[in-house]
């Protein structure tokens, strides 16, 4: 008895299971450039210490983001990606001694304050703080704070608090700090009063100097941004952005 060629021969096998004559090839998606850069990027920077190579990737990373558009990626993907390349620009930047031009690389991405994510927002904060140069950001994070888009943000009460602890307190803004702390309503009672004792003995030592003419300290000038705390993350972030990269969140599909 010969057998039905129909149901003998082997179905045709695609994404998905079987396919029958009337479903379409489904091909897989193709990832988009700028993840291919990232991942490259951060392999320069944490596994081959090449920095200047490093921020060049995230560079074309970013002309890549401008010349194509991402479509069907998964809500957020494409912030994480972005985001990712200015934290993996910021080190390597910081690591060449560049540390001067992070806040004008970031903004030329992202034009103006308010758009900033928090992540990045806060390590220019960091960076600045900790090379003895906090004024540098004090426009751009009090822009960003006062966007009303940005207070509605679960990252706004600890950026504030950042602000106000490396920015505002060492530049002896203090009724400037106070009125921050006073008015927001991202700081719980207990918080807010944690960071108003700090505010008045910051202010006590304020007039403590003023009143003895002690002299201002010197900036440390030995400090170096490669002891920055949060640059610590930055081998976990390689791990992320290696697994991300092989996962569904990065089979992105880029539209001519």
């Amino acid at each position: 008895m010969k057998s039905d060629p129909s149901t003998s021969a082997a179905p045709f096998r695609g994404l998905g299971g079987p396919l029958r004559s009337s479903e379409p090839v489904r091909a897989a998606p193709a990832r988009a450039p700028a993840v291919d850069l990232l991942e490259e990027a951060a392999d320069l920077l944490v596994v081959h210490l090449d920095f200047r190579a490093a921020l060049e990737t995230c560079e074309r990373a970013w002309r890549s983001l401008a010349n194509h558009a991402l479509a069907e990626e998964p809500a957020g993907t494409s912030l994480e990606v972005k985001c990712s390349l200015c934290v993996v620009g910021i080190q390597a930047l910081a690591e060449m001694d560049r540390w001067q031009e992070v806040l004008s690389w970031v903004l030329q991405y992202y034009q103006v304050p308010e758009k900033l994510p928090p992540k990045v927002l806060e390590l220019c904060i960091l960076l600045y703080s900790k090379m003895q140069e906090p004024g540098t950001v004090l426009d751009v994070v009090g822009a960003w704070l006062q966007e009303p888009a940005n207070q509605d943000l679960p990252e706004y009460g600890a950026l504030a608090e950042v602000h106000v602890q490396r920015v505002l307190l060492p530049l002896g803004r203090l009724s400037e700090a106070e009125e921050l702390v006073v008015g927001s309503a991202a700081f719980g009672e207990a918080r807010r009063l944690d960071i108003l004792q700090a505010i008045d003995t910051a202010r006590q030592q304020q007039e403590q100097e003023h009143a003895g003419s002690k002299e201002a300290p010197k900036p440390n000038r030995e400090a170096s941004p490669s002891s920055l705390p949060f640059l610590y993350k930055l081998a976990q972030l390689f791990r992320w952005i290696r697994k991300a990269a092989s996962s569904r969140l990065y089979q992105l599909r880029i539209r001519d």
